[in-house]
């Protein structure tokens, strides 16, 4: 699980790739934050609560800077699968945020907001969950009007459309492509757009998708070179799929005629009168196997 989450966070911690994702879904493509205004944040948080200190960990987060001004932190979280308890868990992470802000900045005069982004994989169907507080909670009419409301910022990757897609510029183009192809047409034809982080892009396909064939082409040791686009690892998903088809193949003429060989010795034994036990035990078979390979003989036409 530690391997999962460190996998699917490599390619947008990239401070071009964080930067190229925050600018397409909150600016729509918009060049407002470049990657030299990021900087990095320690995911971890703390918290104390019954005595304890507890942790909370964000998938990924960046602070916003420009100078020594903090404009923003912003953090993401990848979902495959819809969670009903989202709102809660956003809550909780941006709270703890601005917790911070108190801690380490008391007498500090400005305070930053802090945002956080829901990237969701799924492609065969839409989220169905709650995306405000106020709907995953049973709030008697009578409290209604004293308990704030919070929303989610969901993105949908499968379901942008072709425009948003390109209005990529960094690798997370050819992750929001599959997706969106994959939901569209139940397929995939790449694009020969050239990665920068080629291996971070495939693990983090591999672990949204679960199709480890992404991360098996990176690492192909029967391949010279590694791949520069998606074109080149379909090629090498499509070829090595042919050779174990080969193979597979190989391995059961082989298999069959294994058995052939044992049916016409087991026939011959047969016709010359030798027990049908005493068979089985010099062919290292069954009694039933014995019988139903003489009795399908008997059925065959002359």
């Amino acid at each position: 699980m530690a391997e999962k989450d460190i996998t699917e966070k490599a390619l947008e911690a990239y401070d071009d790739v964080f930067a190229d994702i925050t600018n397409v879904l909150l600016f729509q493509g918009e060049r407002v934050i470049s990657e030299e205004e990021l900087e990095e944040r320690q995911p971890r948080s703390y918290y104390k609560a019954a005595g304890k200190v507890r942790e909370i960990e964000r998938d990924v987060s960046k602070s916003w800077k420009s100078g020594s001004i903090r404009l923003a932190f912003i953090g993401y979280e990848n979902q495959t699968e819809a969670d009903p308890d989202m709102p809660l868990r956003v809550i909780g992470y941006d709270g703890v945020e601005y917790r911070a802000q108190l801690v380490r900045e008391n007498n500090a005069e400005r305070r930053y907001p802090v945002i956080t982004l829901i990237l969701y994989f799924g492609y065969t169907k839409r989220w169905n969950k709650p995306k405000r507080l106020l709907e995953r909670l049973d709030v008697p009419d009578k409290l209604r009007s004293y308990v704030n409301d919070y929303k989610i910022n969901l993105f949908e990757i499968a379901y942008l459309d072709r425009e948003q897609v390109k209005l990529f510029k960094s690798d997370f183009r050819a992750v929001a492509d599959y997706f969106v192809q994959k939901r569209e047409k139940g397929n995939y034809v790449p694009e020969p757009q050239e990665l920068k982080h080629v291996q971070e892009t495939l693990q983090l396909l591999s672990v949204m998708t679960g199709d480890h064939r992404f991360e098996e082409a990176y690492n192909d040791k029967n391949v010279e070179g590694r791949p520069h686009n998606m074109c080149d690892v379909l090629d090498r998903i499509e070829n090595k799929g042919i050779q174990q088809g080969i193979q597979q193949g190989i391995q059961q003429g082989i298999q069959q005629g294994r058995t052939e060989q044992k049916a016409q010795i087991i026939l011959n034994m047969y016709q010359k009168g030798l027990p049908l036990e005493q068979i089985a035990e010099l062919v290292d078979a069954t009694p039933d196997e014995v019988q139903t390979i003489v009795k399908k003989e008997k059925t065959l036409p002359s």
